[in-house]
């Protein structure tokens, strides 16, 4: 656990540890699931609040959607970021949960989770600021876990790219289209992830019980706006996926195609010239072309000219 206090424009301060809460800025208690059992009892010794029993399990929960939920004492947001790689292969995520009181926030989250460690490296260094209350501060962090999703897109777009285009091209020896399959079921759960982000932040707008002034109004819908864009990429990227699957199968369908021309058309031109064969390989006593003393040259021509004349009505009329 770690313990901050934080004065408007000013870096945080550190504590180790917290009797009362100070008279001046807000504190910021940040756990790590590993430590954060009765994480209940600091809201109720510094503010005397209680914490819903049902949102202690939720928050404790780390493969919780994102969600928002609250009573009159506070809010509570929990919002789904990305894991600790750069390389969204394969997609992880890490749920964190945001307990904003009146001059109290309380953030329950995985060890890994960057965009914390992020977010405090920016406000500790020489030119940090510290948010106006807690709610502020909720933002600050939001706004680093959803800027991991944004500057992911480029390397989604590269990976997926790079993949219909191996796949799609002719002198593609591998059949690799499960990776596509699995890339387009990449888009759909971070598609899911979005909607789901969207969902809990309206709640979070609409039912928050702090009044919030114009410019939280504003940050807030563009972090609405930040993640919409990423659902509509996503989204896209979906269909253009959906798309080169549909036409792998088809060339594959249009190479079985051909290979099947292929084997009819020598199908059909050995067919004449069997029938011929399997007439003159009949045993009977009388076969007035075996008197012939060119009977074999006949023959032979015959049944080579029959094959080649079929070859040649096949290329006329363009059958192949």
């Amino acid at each position: 656990m770690e313990i901050f206090q934080l004065l408007p424009g000013q870096p945080p301060i550190r504590h180790n540890a917290l009797e009362h809460m100070p008279d001046e800025g807000f504190i910021w208690l940040d756990f790590t699931r590993e430590q954060a059992q009765g994480w209940e009892e600091w809201p109720r010794r510094l503010l005397n609040v209680e914490v819903d029993l049902q949102h202690l399990e939720d928050s404790m929960t780390p493969s919780h959607g994102s969600f928002f939920d609250g009573t009159s004492e506070y809010d509570m947001l929990i919002f789904q970021g990305l894991g600790p790689n750069d390389d969204p292969f394969p997609l992880e995520t890490r749920t964190a949960a945001f307990f904003m009181f009146e001059r109290l926030l309380v953030t329950v989250r995985a060890e890994d989770n960057i965009s914390f460690h992020l977010l405090k490296q920016k406000m500790c260094g020489p030119k940090g600021k510290s948010p106006r209350g807690a709610v502020g501060l909720a933002y600050y962090i939001l706004d680093t876990m959803v800027d991991r999703y944004l500057k992911v897109r480029e390397v989604l777009d590269a990976r997926l790219t790079e993949l219909q285009d191996v796949l799609l091209s002719p002198n593609n020896d591998h059949d690799d289209w499960r990776a596509l399959l699995d890339g387009r079921r990449f888009a759909r759960r971070l598609e899911t992830l979005s909607e789901d982000q969207l969902e809990a932040l309206d709640g979070w707008r609409r039912n928050t019980i702090f009044d919030w002034d114009d410019k939280l109004q504003v940050r807030v819908r563009d972090l609405v706006d930040h993640v919409t864009r990423v659902r509509n990429h996503v989204s896209g990227l979906e269909r253009d996926l959906e798309a080169a699957v549909q036409i792998h199968f088809s060339a594959q369908s249009q190479r079985q195609n051909e290979i099947m021309k292929v084997f009819t058309v020598v199908s059909v031109v050995f067919m004449p010239m069997m029938l011929l064969t399997g007439i003159w390989g009949m045993n009977f006593k009388n076969m007035p072309e075996l008197e012939w003393p060119a009977g074999y040259f006949i023959a032979l021509f015959l049944i080579f000219g029959v094959g080649v004349a079929t070859f040649i009505w096949f290329r006329w009329r363009k059958f192949f």
